[in-house]
């Protein structure tokens, strides 16, 4: 009884010296980062969960479990100009649901990462109202399997600074309403938008 107490003890030990060799040494700057993507994460389910035109309310009464999400990552985050194209084409772009949508496809953001580089295209959309809004959508290695199977998307807002310098945070990357009830039609990415990366970052899918 004694032996098998002291290799359990023992295999827990080498547990926690494996775990803590494989930790990460975090900078200040860095575990301010990581509490404030944590809080944000926190503040985006009470909204999700009880705000009246979440997905999970608006279009009928859906159950709400918390957002599965990667650990925050601080290097998974990228500083980058606006790349316009010069000819900036109308795309097709379809909806889940199928419908047909068109969009522009207006210009791109790079980024670097372990000695490669990636692009995102950024798309020009116009709403209803007649408000023109930008959006990147992109699939990756992790589409499918970790990820929602359309994609993800990362919010961009234009700065009217053409030398302007975007953060690209894929610790922000989130999923479209249509993850999470099909009463909602979003855009699909196209194949011009998958990075051949699998980017471990953000939000995960959630069935």
């Amino acid at each position: 009884m004694k032996s098998n107490l002291k290799w359990v003890l023992y295999l827990f030990f080498i547990n926690l010296i494996l775990l803590t060799s494989c930790g990460k040494n975090y900078s200040p700057e860095e575990k301010n980062y990581i509490e404030e993507i944590e809080k944000y994460r926190s503040e985006k389910d009470q909204y999700m969960k009880n705000d009246p035109g979440s997905p999970f309310n608006f279009k009928g009464k859906i159950d709400f479990e918390p957002l599965k999400y990667y650990d925050p990552d601080p290097e998974i985050v990228f500083k980058s100009r606006l790349f316009l194209y010069d000819k900036k084409d109308t795309v097709k772009v379809f909806g889940t649901k199928g419908e047909e949508r068109t969009s522009v496809r207006f210009g791109f953001v790079k980024f670097n990462y372990k000695n490669k580089e990636y692009k995102l295209n950024v798309y020009k959309g116009t709403a209803g109202n007649g408000e023109e809004y930008y959006s990147i959508w992109f699939t990756d290695n992790t589409t499918g399997n970790q990820t929602y199977g359309v994609g993800r998307y990362l919010d961009f807002e234009l700065n009217p600074d053409s030398n302007f310098v975007y953060t690209i945070d894929f610790n922000l990357t989130y999923n479209p309403y249509c993850a999470y009830s099909p009463k909602y039609s979003c855009a699909v990415p196209t194949k011009e938008d998958h990075i051949d990366l699998a980017v471990e970052a953000g939000e995960k899918n959630f069935h």
